[in-house]
């Protein structure tokens, strides 16, 4: 079935991520194009930082409400998703953009700091697609941002590009899976190349040690 997008103004957009970075201006693009969102991440004091920002703008219509969350906990992930139908009545489009990193060699990172990329990187994912589903069955977008590193692996960022290549095969094949199913969800992976954000700033550095 042909996925049926509403127009950004008539959107309720959930995305995680979105205290820096590509979540935090998506989520300020679009509600001044007067959607409203509903905003998630572990930062408490950026997430109310913004969503006053948005709420305090009355030019454009736009409103934003918040959740604390970690994207690997499924349980948070569905309290962001209440808050939204609570709070706006539906779902119309869901953003996983939360990611993490670590520069070094992969045989001196340690499992922990690759378990934690993989956490948020592809178990966010994964968890912010099976909250998001269930409430875009009857038509809404699903959007993923990946990474050109989806597609190719560089050296002493091996883990973040591992998790990008788990990403992209789990975006392609829930994709397929809900075309099967003739539901009416756009499923979207975005490729971002090197973006002007804080990502360099908060990832893990063994390279500086």
């Amino acid at each position: 079935m042909t996925p049926r997008l509403k127009p950004i103004k008539d959107q309720i957009l959930v995305i995680t991520g979105a205290s820096s970075g590509i979540g935090l201006v998506t989520a300020r693009m679009a509600a001044k194009r007067g959607a409203r969102v509903v905003l998630t991440a572990r930062n408490y004091e950026a997430l109310e930082q913004v969503t006053r920002e948005i709420n305090g703008d009355e030019s454009s219509g736009g409103m934003a409400a918040f959740v604390v969350a970690d994207v690997a906990d499924e349980s948070g992930l569905r309290r962001v998703a209440d808050e939204a139908v609570s709070r706006f009545g539906r779902i119309d489009t869901w953003v996983n953009g939360a990611g993490v990193s670590v520069y070094g060699r992969l045989l001196d990172l340690s499992i922990d700091d690759q378990r934690r990329v993989f956490e948020t990187n592809v178990w966010g994912v994964v968890m912010g697609c099976r909250v998001a589903v269930p409430h875009l069955r009857n038509g809404g977008a699903l959007i993923t941002i990946g990474s050109i590193l989806s597609d190719r692996a560089i050296p002493l960022q091996g883990i973040y590009c591992a998790s990008k290549h788990a990403v992209k095969a789990y975006t392609d094949s829930l994709r397929m899976e809900l075309e099967h199913d003739r539901l009416p969800i756009a499923v979207t992976l975005i490729k971002p190349y090197s973006i002007d954000t804080p990502y360099t700033e908060h990832a893990e550095n063994y390279l500086a040690t």
